[in-house]
């Protein structure tokens, strides 16, 4: 049976799939806003190890319902620590934050290794299941989203003001301490919306790469976020369609989060040539 790219989407898992990354693209775009200016991707990606444990911890307790319980405290907890590691500053901090996220993140596959079927159950927790994503956990997701959105702009004042200028920052008043709480829990929030759908080494990509491309593609401050929220929508609305038609029409079991984050690499690798090419054009008229 052939089904129609608007047809594909009129089916409940897809439409629940498509919901996901809708709402998933906004709070990344607003949120990465936040990473990208600071420069916390390291920070970010220890964040989403660091997840993986509670998330073990959380399926052994409580089943499916455990995930999210289980990640919240997991990603708060390392949002506070990682945090006050950054603080420190200088290389010492990256080293702590390395060995933080490396045994965190190995303790959680140890412990999901002495649970029954902990392949499957490894492969869904790193890769996520974005076509089998429940009513519930959707509506998990878009709470927690929300959450991650809300804090970034009850502090967007402070969060540029601490991005752009940090010793006006603190001369002027502001809490620093506060500031950068504010954006780790933030980070940590939508790490947790998004593992369950895309898997804890997709989110990586979420959190970084719709931001990294959109400032190669606009020089405009205030596009920034619309097009960081456009970048992972277009990805993800192709990578459902595409992971869809090579399981219907070849058979092929693909993960679909997997293929949206190879298209937002692609994209990025796109802007990046365009870049590269309008920048030689530039200077060879010049």
């Amino acid at each position: 049976m052939e089904f129609g790219f608007f047809e594909a989407f009129q089916l409940p898992f897809m439409a629940r799939g498509l919901a996901t990354v809708i709402v998933l693209s906004i709070a990344a775009g607003v949120v990465g806003l936040g990473i990208s200016l600071r420069e916390l991707e390291f920070v970010s990606d220890g964040l989403v190890h660091a997840v993986f444990p509670g998330l073990v911890v959380g399926a052994a307790i409580g089943g499916t319902a455990g995930l999210l319980p289980g990640a919240v405290i997991a990603a708060l907890a390392a949002a506070v620590l990682f945090t006050v590691l950054e603080r420190r500053g200088g290389l010492g901090a990256d080293a702590s934050i390395a060995v933080v996220l490396t045994g965190l993140f190995s303790l959680g596959v140890v412990l999901v290794s002495r649970q029954e079927g902990y392949v499957s159950q490894l492969q869904e927790l790193l890769f996520g299941r974005l076509l089998t994503v429940t009513e519930a956990q959707f509506w998990q997701t878009v709470v927690v989203a929300i959450a991650a959105v809300a804090v970034m702009l009850l502090t967007a004042r402070a969060q540029l003001f601490r991005a752009f200028d940090p010793e006006g920052f603190e001369a002027a008043g502001f809490r620093a301490l506060r500031t950068d709480l504010a954006l780790g829990v933030a980070v940590a929030l939508l790490v947790v919306a998004g593992v369950q759908a895309l898997g804890v080494l997709m989110v990586i990509a979420l959190l970084t790469v719709p931001m990294a491309a959109a400032r190669l593609l606009t020089p405009r401050f205030a596009l920034l976020v619309p097009v960081a929220i456009l970048v992972p929508l277009v990805a993800g609305v192709l990578g459902l369609w595409l992971s869809f038609t090579w399981s219907v029409d070849a058979g092929a079991t693909v993960s679909p989060g997997a293929v949206v984050v190879l298209l937002l690499v692609a994209i990025y690798g796109l802007a990046a040539m365009a870049r590269f090419a309008f920048a030689g054009g530039s200077r060879g008229r010049a």
